[in-house]
């Protein structure tokens, strides 16, 4: 058995010796930790640098793509509009081919219609009716039929070749 025995003293460490001594054995392993996490946030920013890139570049790609589409939008745009002006023609032509036909189906064989004056919603009817009764007839059929808001027979002349008479139609109302 043997046994180890120091018979120096223990000298005492100043505190320089110390710092030296922590910054010797220590320190450099703070700054491996300090460098590894400096590296890791440069690659944190070099990606986020990327990705910025890459969303400026899709940015950009949009934006071309809206430009390019902008011209067809509105060309789209005019033929919406030309479509819904071509149905509100169309709708009001409706309108009034239905009122027309509605008159010629109800029109007695006796009236002879010497002019007809359509104006939007105003149908002016001008003629002759050798028989009384049967423009009575039809002046009562209009009114009741109530396709037309309002219905006025005026001029109501005798000549040689029977009753010259104006008949004014307004507003027609398709039958629903």
């Amino acid at each position: 058995m043997t046994y180890k025995i120091n018979l120096l003293s223990k000298k005492d460490v100043s505190l320089i010796d110390k710092t030296l001594y922590f910054f010797l054995n220590y320190l450099r392993y703070i700054l491996v930790f300090t460098q590894i996490i400096v590296i890791g946030v440069l690659f944190f920013r070099f990606r986020i640098d990327q990705n910025i890139m890459d969303l400026k570049d899709s940015l950009d790609q949009k934006k071309e793509i809206v430009e390019a589409v902008k011209p067809l939008l509105e060309e789209a745009e005019r033929v919406n509009n030309q479509s819904i002006a071509i149905r509100k023609v169309t709708a009001e032509q409706d309108i009034q081919l239905s009122a027309l036909n509605y008159i010629l189906s109800v029109f007695p064989e006796s009236i002879v219609l010497t002019t007809l004056d359509i104006n939007k919603a105003t149908y002016t009817l001008k003629g002759t009716s050798t028989d009384s009764r049967q423009l009575q007839l039809f002046y009562t059929r209009l009114q009741g039929d109530k396709r037309f808001k309002s219905v006025s027979l005026s001029n109501i002349r005798r000549v040689d070749e029977g009753y010259v008479f104006d008949l004014v139609l307004g507003d027609y109302q398709k039958e629903t």
